[in-house]
């Protein structure tokens, strides 16, 4: 009996923190900018819409792939952005805009369309940008190439 209950416990704690690797915990932008900025680490912001058919099949192709979740959990906070959504107040060191507010401000005012990954690297003040849509194995050059940069 003593075994049975030691076999299931040992597999309950190896799925409890093999499971950290297999799947994304996206935040949003109030509670990953924060943290990013606290941990010294690069912000991955998704830039999406719901009526974008790239962005869903980024979500479906890029964002489930092992490798790419490997590197974002290790390396990255990841926020998920609607610049759409009208009635959230994003926090900019302390200050509080739109969502349309903090878009022209990643944007620059130019426009990059959806989806577009934002690279930010919150202390230094750097941003970096990738437009549209990038299957997993192209991401995953760009995750080595900014981590690089912006590390």
């Amino acid at each position: 009996m003593k075994n049975i209950f030691f076999a299931i416990f040992a597999l309950l704690l190896h799925s409890s923190f093999t499971n950290a690797d297999k799947e994304l915990k996206w935040l949003d932008w109030n509670t990953g900018y924060p943290l990013a900025k606290k941990t010294n680490k690069i912000i991955l912001l998704d830039a999406y819409t719901d009526w974008c058919g790239w962005c869903k099949k980024m979500d479906r192709d890029t964002y489930t792939d092992t490798k790419i979740i490997s590197a974002l959990n290790k390396d990255f906070i990841i926020i998920k952005f609607n610049p759409e959504i009208a009635d959230v107040q994003y926090d900019l060191d302390g200050v509080k805009i739109s969502g349309r507010d903090l878009y022209s401000q990643l944007t620059q005012g130019k426009s990059t369309g959806f989806p577009t990954t934002y690279f930010i690297q919150p202390n230094k003040k750097q941003i970096q940008l990738v437009a549209g849509y990038l299957g997993p194995e192209d991401f995953l050059k760009v995750l080595d190439q900014i981590v690089l940069v912006l590390k």
